[in-house]
């Protein structure tokens, strides 16, 4: 039996307006080679100058994630030769980074937690990307010099599943703090999973694989999978010192496939030296103060709601998994729509119908739209069934709710003279039974609600039928 070692080093661009030590936009999606100047472009005789934006998001995450932030830091240089690295060396931290150890706590189903540590979270810049088609390579270098926050986490996490909600929790902290739009499709939230195998009850950090640039929680699941089975066939087959060594590896989507891409350099390797074109960064007190005022996170926002509104520790945990939506809910409830249906309605109903490309942002159905849809609910005039039928409608329809309630016809009867007169017809066709049930038969009463509401064709409100029909047969 083997236990799988996993630890992650990810990359969040932070979503400063201009890049790390230029003046140059950050902006997404432009012409290619279009963002850049002599600095990022590693031109002789031009010089970084540091963006205080990027100092001041590293000192919210670490003070997010319960970590030291340093007062003084420095800029290394890391010397490796890439196309997309136009200086030749990428400026980064190394002996000192901004923001040193701090944890994160992941969520399970059952209501256990999990710490996973966090080594270190430093400054650097972006490389650019290379474009390979056929036979040849182009290099854009508009992301080159882009703000990065890279996280380090400690080898805590034991299986995919956990990867996955430290990832998404992380993904979760920083968009609350408002320091990243961490679009993985963009590539400003993307990681390094470092991988490796030990027999069970062994201590020891064995062979790592660093498989590269992962920026998809479907294909990191893959990827993992894959790679865990590929080291534990090796070990098992007797050739793991021969098939496992210290590498870099890509997956290839197509294949399901880990890919050996280069070996991995040690720290060594990398030629670390002291940037001497940046002065250490100093931080003042003032920006220490300021780097404490934080939002309220996921955790804190979970624990508020569970108080606040009454529902469950799970229901909490989903409706803060992203600021979307924490503040969709939060909206639900500000038009005045109970806590109890905007947990249903909101997790279950309308994320359940969000295909196709819809998301919280665009969705058709709006949370004032929805919120009127919950009102009509728990105020008895539709049933949670008949809302289902108005939710597909304004899925497709943008019309508001109660129009489609009277244009569908499905508003219920909640009239108690209207509801008697169904009932004594009901009582009146059953006398038997009404006997067995005045006799003690009282679960005879489901039989009497059920056909109440077939009368009704469901138009009935059940909870007052319900109640009307213990009066009636009582008497």
């Amino acid at each position: 039996m083997f236990e799988v070692v996993i630890g992650l080093e990810v990359h969040i661009q932070l979503n400063t307006k201009t890049k790390i030590f230029c003046s140059c936009p950050t902006s997404f999606g432009e012409e290619a080679n279009k963002n850049v100047c002599p600095v990022c472009l590693g031109l002789p005789g031009a010089l970084p100058v540091l963006n205080i934006e990027a100092v001041k998001k590293a000192i919210n995450f670490g003070n997010a994630v319960n970590a030291t932030v340093h007062k003084k830091s420095i800029f290394n240089r890391k010397n490796y030769f890439y196309p997309d690295l136009p200086k030749g060396y990428q400026i980064s931290q190394f002996e000192i980074p901004i923001v040193e150890g701090g944890e994160l706590f992941i969520d399970f189903e059952d209501g256990s937690s999990k710490r996973i540590g966090i080594t270190r979270a430093h400054l650097e810049e972006d490389a650019g990307k290379n474009i390979h088609e056929s036979s040849y390579s182009k290099v854009d270098l508009n992301r080159a010099g882009t703000p990065l926050l890279e996280i380090v986490s400690e080898p805590d996490m034991r299986n995919a599943d956990e990867v996955i909600r430290y990832l998404k929790k992380l993904h979760s902290i920083v968009r609350y703090l408002d320091i990243s739009d961490a679009n993985m499709q963009e590539g400003s939230f993307r990681c390094d999973v470092n991988v490796s195998i030990r027999p069970k009850g062994d201590d020891k950090l064995y062979t790592r694989a660093e498989i590269k640039n992962m920026n998809s929680f479907r294909f990191i699941q893959k990827a993992l999978d894959y790679e865990v089975q590929r080291q534990i066939e090796a070990w098992e087959d007797g050739t793991y010192e021969i098939d496992v060594v210290q590498e870099t590896r890509l997956f290839d989507v197509i294949s399901g496939e880990t890919v050996s891409m280069r070996g991995k350099e040690d720290s060594d390797e990398y030629r670390y030296f002291p940037e001497p074109d940046l002065l250490p960064v100093i931080l003042t007190e003032e920006m220490m103060e300021e780097g404490k005022k934080i939002p309220e996170l996921p955790d804190e926002k979970k624990e508020r709601y569970i108080k606040e509104y009454k529902i469950k520790e799970y229901d909490a945990a989903v409706l803060t998994s992203s600021l979307n939506m924490a503040n969709f809910f939060e909206n639900l409830i500000g038009y005045g729509a109970s806590a109890k249906n905007s947990v249903t309605w909101l997790s279950v109903e309308l994320q359940g119908r969000l295909k196709n490309g819809y998301t919280l942002e665009n969705s058709p159905v709006d949370s004032k739209k929805l919120a009127d849809l919950i009102i009509r609910i728990d105020d008895g005039t539709i049933s949670g069934k008949a809302g289902k039928e108005v939710l597909d409608y304004l899925m497709i329809h943008d019309i508001k709710v109660d129009e489609v309630i009277e244009k569908l016809g499905l508003k219920q009867v909640s009239n108690d003279s209207d509801l008697y007169d169904i009932i004594d017809t009901i009582l009146g066709k059953n006398s038997d039974k009404v006997n067995e049930y005045k006799n003690g038969k009282e679960k005879l009463l489901g039989f009497f609600v059920g056909q109440c509401m077939k009368a009704s064709k469901g138009k009935a409100n059940p909870s007052k039928i319900n109640q009307l029909l213990k009066k009636r047969l009582s008497s």
